[in-house]
C-alpha cells in the first residue's frame, strides 16, 4: 500500500509539474504568435496576452468547483485522466490556431483542463495522513517551482524551430502522461466516500457558500485570499518593477525569475519536509506569513539590484505557510468533499489572478510616476502587500486556535 501510495504521490507531482511546465513552455513564443495572427507590434500585443490570460483565469474560477465536485462524484482518477487528455488535446489546437479568435478558444480549453490542479490536489488530501498532508501539498509548490525553471527554457529551445513547436511538445507531455496514468494511477476516492453531484455546490459562489458554514473554514478562506493578492504584487510586477527600479533587462530577470524557481522547489519539496514536523502546521503558518511579510517590506525599500536576489531568501522562505494552511484546511472537511473544497482554493487562485494583477500594476504605476514626486514611492506595492499578508495572519489566527483545540479534542 506505500509504495502504490508513492508511486501516486510521483504521479500527482508528474502531473503538475507537466502542467507548470506546459504553461511555462509557451510563454517565450506567446508575443510572436499573437503579432503574427493579429499582424500588430509589440505593444498591442501584450493586451491581447492580457486578456488571454483573464480568459484562462476566468475559465478556472468557473469550472474547478465543478471539476472539484465531479472528483467527489466519479473519483479522482477518470476525473483527473480527462482532464489531461483535454489539455493535451487542446494544446494542438493552439498549436495549429489560424487565427487570433481560435486562440482565444484555446486558452478558454485550456483553462477548463487545467483545473487537473483541483484534482490533483485533492488526491494528494486523500491518500495523506494529517500529520503528511502539508508536506505532500508541499510537493505542488516544488512541481510549479521547477516547472517555472524548465518550462521557459523548453519553450526558448523549442521557438527555434518555430513558434508553434513549443505547443506541439507541451501537448506531448500532457498525452504521454495521460497514457502513463491510465497504466499506473489507482483511484485514491472509495465508493463509500462519495457523493451525489449537486449544482448549487459545483459552482464557486455556491462552493464557498458551503464550505462557509464550516466556521474554522471562513476565516481561512479569507486569509487565503488575502495571501494571494499579496503573491500578486511581486508576482505580477517584478518584471517592471526590476526593469524600472534598477534598469535589468529580460537576461537578468530570467535570470532571477530561475532562481525564484530554485528557492521554490528547495523549500517546497524539501526543507517543508523538516521545517514542518519541527514546528507543526500552525506554527508553519504564523512563521511563513511573516517571512513573506518581511520579503515584502525589504523588497519595497531595495537601493540596488544585488538586494534583490538576497531578499529572495527570507520572501521564498515564506512558502511553507501556503501548504502548512491547505493542510489544515483539508483537514476540516470530510474525504466527500475534499474535491470540493480543493475546487474552491482553485477558484479564489484564480479570481485573485484576475483582480491581484489589476490592483498592484495600478499602484506600481501611480507611485513610481515621477511627476508626483511627493507621491513617488515604486515600491508601494510591496508595502501594500505586506499590509495584506499582515491581514491574512488576522484572519487567521481564530480560525487556527479553534482547529488547534478541535485537533487537541479529537486526540
Amino acid at each position: 500500500m506505500t509504495v502504490q501510495k508513492n508511486n501516486a504521490l510521483i504521479f500527482i507531482f508528474i502531473t503538475i509539474l507537466i502542467d507548470s511546465i506546459g504553461f511555462g513552455i509557451i510563454i517565450p513564443v506567446m508575443p510572436d504568435l499573437i503579432m503574427s495572427l493579429s499582424n500588430c507590434n509589440a505593444s498591442k500585443a501584450a493586451v491581447y496576452g492580457g486578456w488571454l490570460s483573464v480568459c484562462y483565469a476566468i475559465m478556472q474560477f468557473f469550472c474547478s468547483p465543478i471539476i472539484g465536485n465531479l472528483s467527489d462524484r466519479f473519483g479522482r482518477r477518470p476525473v483527473l485522466l480527462l482532464s489531461l487528455l483535454g489539455l493535451g488535446i487542446d494544446y494542438v489546437f493552439q498549436a495549429f490556431a489560424p487565427a487570433l479568435g481560435w486562440l482565444f478558444l484555446g486558452r478558454i480549453i485550456a483553462g477548463i483542463g487545467g483545473a487537473s490542479f483541483t484534482t490533483a490536489t485533492a488526491y494528494i488530501a486523500d491518500i495523506s495522513t494529517p500529520e503528511k498532508r502539508g508536506q505532500n501539498f508541499g510537493l505542488v509548490g516544488a512541481a510549479f517551482g521547477l516547472g517555472f525553471i524548465i518550462g521557459p527554457a523548453l519553450g526558448g529551445l523549442m521557438a527555434k524551430m518555430g513558434v508553434r513547436a513549443p505547443f506541439m511538445l507541451a501537448a506531448g507531455f500532457s498525452l504521454a502522461n495521460t497514457i502513463y496514468g491510465y497504466f499506473i494511477l489507482p483511484e485514491s476516492l472509495s465508493k463509500q466516500n462519495r457523493r451525489k453531484f449537486e449544482w448549487k455546490r459545483a459552482n464557486p459562489i455556491g462552493s464557498l457558500l458551503h464550505l462557509k458554514s464550516n466556521p474554522i473554514l471562513s476565516g481561512l478562506i479569507v486569509s487565503m485570499i488575502l495571501l494571494y493578492l499579496a503573491a500578486h504584487s511581486v508576482q505580477s510586477t517584478w518584471a517592471f518593477f526590476t526593469k524600472f527600479r534598477f534598469g535589468w533587462d529580460e537576461s537578468m530577470i530570467g535570470y532571477s525569475l530561475t532562481v525564484v524557481g530554485v528557492l521554490i522547489a528547495l523549500v517546497q519539496g524539501g526543507l517543508i519536509r523538516v521545517i514542518t514536523p519541527m514546528l507543526g502546521q500552525k506554527n508553519s503558518v504564523y512563521v511563513g506569513m511573516l517571512l513573506y511579510t518581511l520579503g515584502l517590506v525589504l523588497f519595497a525599500f531595495a537601493s540596488s539590484g544585488w538586494m534583490m536576489f538576497i531578499f529572495l531568501l527570507p520572501y521564498c522562505l515564506g512558502g511553507i505557510c501556503g501548504p502548512a494552511l491547505q493542510g489544515i484546511m483539508s483537514s476540516t472537511v470530510l474525504p466527500s468533499e475534499q474535491g470540493e473544497l480543493q475546487g474552491a482554493l482553485t477558484s479564489i487562485m484564480s479570481l485573485t489572478s484576475i483582480f491581484g494583477p489589476l490592483v498592484m500594476n495600478n499602484v506600481f504605476y501611480w507611485f513610481s510616476n515621477r511627476s508626483r514626486p511627493s507621491m513617488y514611492f515604486p515600491g508601494a506595492h510591496f508595502i501594500l502587500g505586506a499590509i495584506c499578508m499582515l491581514l491574512s495572519i488576522l484572519f487567521a489566527i481564530n480560525s487556527l486556535k479553534s482547529w488547534h483545540l478541535a485537533t487537541k479534542k479529537a486526540s
